[in-house]
């Protein structure tokens, strides 16, 4: 498939978040992501909002589901998603939930593997389970835990080859990157980029990051674009 740019919304503001929405499409991103921080503030609403502002875009609803996760998926769908994130640390049977909620609605299923062990196993088992993307993701706490004791900070980058060489869905690095660890997301075969906190967010305030953004993200966009995944 080809590169897909996605700009995580992790504001708690449904108006910033509309703003960085609009100027994140001007400047060639593809997909939305209603972050995990805007659901938890604005929850359905904040999506039913990006859906009505944004129709026939993508939107990813980042809930990181861990139980009832058939009535999750479907509120989320109903409310304008077009994604759903589940966790590869749920039970099974949440995951199948979630599943079957994906193909009762229409809409895709993407499992993250943070916090797990083995997380090339984790992802094999996500798709064996039905789910359409993997999510291979390091957590904001874990790695800023891990710095904080001085040690070197785990990245996505560290097994994403491995965990695009053990599944044949499309993967996502999340976790830490750098802009240009992001941009470089295509060459481990990782087709879905996302661009948050801290590229586009400023991580630690949740607000919009400074700059000209727009420009900076027309770029990265372009670069993006340009790859061709094998």
């Amino acid at each position: 498939m080809k590169p897909i740019v996605q700009i995580s919304l992790d504001l708690t503001n449904i108006d910033e978040a509309l703003q960085t929405a609009a100027m994140a499409m001007r400047a060639g991103v593809d997909w939305l992501e209603a972050g995990t921080p805007l659901i938890l503030a604005e929850g359905l609403h904040g999506v039913r909002k990006l859906r009505e502002a944004f129709p026939g875009i993508p939107i990813v609803a980042d809930l990181k589901t861990m139980d009832g996760g058939y009535l999750e998926a479907e509120m989320m769908a109903k409310a304008g998603a077009t994604h759903v994130v589940v966790m590869a640390r749920a039970h099974e049977e949440t995951i199948k939930c979630v599943v079957n909620a994906g193909r009762d609605f229409g809409i895709k299923v993407m499992g993250d593997n943070l916090g797990c062990e083995d997380m090339v196993a984790a992802a094999k088992w996500l798709e064996e389970l039905g789910c359409d993307y993997v999510i291979h993701h390091i957590g904001y706490d874990e790695r800023r835990g891990i710095a904080a004791r001085g040690l070197r900070m785990p990245s996505p980058l560290d097994q994403l080859r491995e965990v695009v060489n053990a599944v044949k869905i499309p993967v996502q690095a999340v976790g830490g990157l750098t802009l240009e660890q992001a941009i470089q997301c295509p060459e481990y075969g990782a087709p879905l980029v996302v661009l948050g906190a801290p590229l586009t967010i400023d991580g630690d305030s949740f607000k919009t990051a400074g700059g000209d953004l727009e420009s900076s993200l027309r770029l990265i966009c372009e670069k993006i674009h340009s790859y061709i995944i094998q």
